[in-house]
């Protein structure tokens, strides 16, 4: 699936769509740290992933952005660091130009006035006025893979990310979460719709009879029963 139809098809969706497909597919959850933030709070893409590592010289993003196809998501491995803006208003610039579709940070990033104007997507964990003061070795893997916390990233892995976090998963998982997240959104907006018609949740997921089920049985689980009558709401 290319970038066009991978945002297209995560437009109507989520991060916790696509983490519950993941868990309700049996497929390891790969997920940025918490704490990460779009700059542009209502910022939602999905893209495969352009990784790269950082040394703290800007040349390498540079670098990178020229392996990158229209519609990637630039995914920047800085370690986690708190104490420098590795990328600012010029590298966003740079990857717009190179109509790359967003940058992920593990680490924080600066200009954040400028930044906001572009209304480009992108997230990181915090800010920092200061630029990187260090010029540490490059390694192979430089454009190959990159850390983002403990995930590793490669160039054959899709990115989604909206307000909700970030998630990672191999391109050849890719259809088929998508189709389970569908489907579980489907089921979760008609329970939704049905709520505001007056039937409660306890009503449609037929808690009564959960309660009784487990009463008698205690490894009767609610996400269990959830399966049986084919509800949502958790995997």
């Amino acid at each position: 699936m290319d970038n066009y139809h991978l945002n297209r098809a995560f437009s109507s969706l989520s991060t916790p769509l696509i983490s519950d497909a993941c868990l309700r597919l049996g497929i390891s959850l790969r997920l940025a740290p918490a704490g990460i933030c779009p700059l542009i709070p209502d910022s939602h893409i999905a893209g495969k992933v352009l990784p790269v590592r950082h040394y703290g010289s800007v040349d390498i993003f540079l670098e990178a952005m020229g392996f990158g196809q229209e519609g990637d998501i630039l995914v920047i491995d800085n370690n986690g660091r708190m104490d420098e803006g590795c990328i600012g208003d010029l590298t966003a610039l740079e990857a717009q130009a190179c109509k790359l579709a967003g940058i992920i940070v593990w680490g924080c990033h600066r200009d954040t006035m400028d930044l906001k104007k572009l209304k480009y997507p992108i997230f990181s964990y915090g800010v920092c006025p200061v630029g990187p003061k260090r010029l540490d070795m490059r390694e192979p893997s430089s454009f190959q893979s990159a850390n983002f916390g403990d995930v590793l990233v490669r160039a054959e892995d899709v990115v989604f990310a909206d307000a909700d976090g970030v998630l990672f998963v191999s391109v050849q998982q890719v259809e088929e979460l998508l189709s389970t997240a569908k489907a579980i959104y489907h089921t979760e907006r008609r329970q939704a719709d049905a709520i505001r018609s007056g039937k409660k949740l306890r009503e449609q997921l037929k808690f009564e009879e959960y309660l009784e089920k487990h009463s008698n049985n205690p490894s009767y689980t609610f996400r269990k029963h959830l399966r049986e009558i084919g509800g949502a709401i958790e995997e």
